[in-house]
């Protein structure tokens, strides 16, 4: 018994220290799959939390991108809105009918045929318009008993030009709304790269929340002064030549009343 005891106590270490190692390993094991477990319910719980508060990204509504804008999208608002209403009203004034009056220049050169200048007069002043205000500039200065043409050709020159150039103020104005929404959107855009620049000095670049903010509001203030300045630009050149060809057709008109007075009074002598 005395020679068995040294042989048993290696043998029992041995075991204790398989026992210990296997101990361990299970113990690491299973600490490891509680630790995939609940990474595994964190990141399940993170979707469910994205899924109920809604699409993460860019995904936001015009107002959320608006108030993301900041303070440049406050001129913007009112460019947008005076573009808006100069093409609306361009487009109801920048036509034919209003402008030329056919129907009273055909009375006019009617009346003209006869040599009834007063009754001219009463009809461009009922029925006024560029056109008709022209032709009364024009008759004014007739005096059928010792008549003049260069004096009624000048007369209706001098009224052409300021009849003429008031429609057109609007249509200008188009220009200014799409030369100036890109600039302010500009502006915009320095603003907040500025404010980006000031995050990054203040607390470096690891606060990308508030680095992101400070660029989307530079990027959306750009987008939105090319928004309105683009459309704006092309119904500037859009009534503009349609203006063209309508002032075009005035002279014309204005023409063939003159040559009508004319040859009234040439008859009539």
């Amino acid at each position: 018994m005395i020679t068995s005891k040294p042989r048993l106590l290696p043998a029992l270490l041995v075991i204790a220290l398989f026992a210990m190692a296997a101990q361990w390993i299970l113990t690491t094991s299973l600490s490891a799959q509680e630790t995939e477990v609940t990474t595994e319910a964190a990141a399940a719980a993170a979707e469910e939390n994205a899924a109920a508060a809604g699409p993460v990204g860019g995904e936001k509504s015009l107002i959320d991108m608006y108030k993301a804008g900041g303070w440049a999208m406050y001129p913007l608002t009112l460019l947008s809105i005076g573009g808006f209403g100069l093409i609306v009203y361009n487009f109801m004034a920048v036509r034919p009918q209003p402008i030329l009056n056919t129907e009273a220049t055909q009375q006019i050169d009617e009346a003209l045929s006869h040599l009834d200048v007063a009754r001219a007069k009463t009809i461009c002043q009922e029925n006024p318009s560029p056109t008709t205000n022209i032709i009364e500039a024009g008759l004014n200065r007739v005096d059928v008993d010792n008549y003049d043409a260069e004096q009624v050709k000048e007369a209706i020159e001098e009224s052409s030009s300021e009849e003429l150039a008031g429609p057109f103020v609007l249509i200008n104005y188009l220009s200014v709304v799409g030369s100036l929404s890109p600039m302010v959107g500009l502006l915009g855009t320095v603003s907040g790269m500025v404010k980006a620049f000031n995050v990054i000095e203040a607390e470096g670049a690891g606060s990308a929340q508030a680095l992101a903010g400070n660029i989307s509001e530079a990027l959306i203030t750009t987008a939105t002064g090319m928004i309105i300045g683009i459309p704006a630009m092309f119904f500037f050149f859009f009534f503009k030549n349609r203006y063209g060809k309508v002032t075009s057709r005035i002279g014309r008109v204005v023409g063939d009343l003159q040559f009508t007075l004319n040859k009234a009074i040439k008859n009539r002598a």
